[in-house]
């Protein structure tokens, strides 16, 4: 039987989101959004309050990467599921997430259905992995094919990538992922040259035609 649920706290930067998902789980008889996070640093700061449920974790906020959120998150209350509802590709960020210790990962598009038994799954405490990436690991589908251009990016400047693509400055992303502005710039010079591009422009263009972010 699955248990009352009574705190859940979602963390994403827009309200739209936060307002869909409360009215959406206001609807079922155990999940309750009960406190909401603007920021990575809003959330931490609630963390120790309360006796959360559920943290229900957007990858991309305006102050802090999500990943770093969710390893804070971890080192805090190592016990509490994270469940990651992003708009990243999961091809990307779902293995780096359940490895940093997320018990998730949910893309925003899924159905409704997919988002209950996410949330259910994992507060009953499994691992939820979507029917799409569970395909694409049991096909194997990385073994032996050749690998595209943002397939050689590491974890980190994946993530550089993907801030860049959103116009996100420099400084931003320095103080986001706890770096030094010519940290940044080594990062994106790296990107430019492993993806063949030469501006600002050509990454996020190649971000959208390959459906990254």
């Amino acid at each position: 039987m699955t248990k009352s649920i009574k705190h859940i706290l979602i963390v994403d930067d827009h309200a739209v989101v936060r307002g869909g998902l409360r009215q959406f789980l206001a609807d079922t008889d155990d999940l309750e959004i009960v406190a909401e996070a603007e920021t990575g640093s809003d959330a931490l700061a609630l963390i120790p309050g309360s006796d959360w449920d559920l943290v229900l974790l957007d990858m991309s906020l305006p102050d802090l990467n999500g990943l770093e959120v969710l390893r804070r998150i971890k080192r805090m209350r190592p016990n509490l599921p994270v469940l990651i509802f992003s708009m990243f590709s999961e091809a990307e960020f779902a293995i780096p997430a359940l490895d940093a210790g997320a018990s998730g990962y949910l893309n925003k598009d899924s159905p409704p259905y997919q988002i209950l038994t996410a949330i259910r799954t994992v507060v009953d405490g499994a691992r939820y992995v979507s029917p799409s990436l569970a395909e694409q690991l049991l096909s194997g589908v990385t073994s032996n094919s050749p690998k595209a251009p943002h397939e050689t990016l590491s974890r980190r400047e994946m993530e550089v990538l993907l801030l860049l693509s959103k116009g996100i400055m420099l400084t931003r992303i320095g103080d986001s992922i706890h770096v030094s502005v010519k940290t940044v710039s080594t990062y994106r010079a790296r990107i430019l040259q492993k993806l063949g591009v030469q501006s600002n422009a050509e990454l996020t263009r190649y971000v959208l035609e390959h459906k990254l972010g």
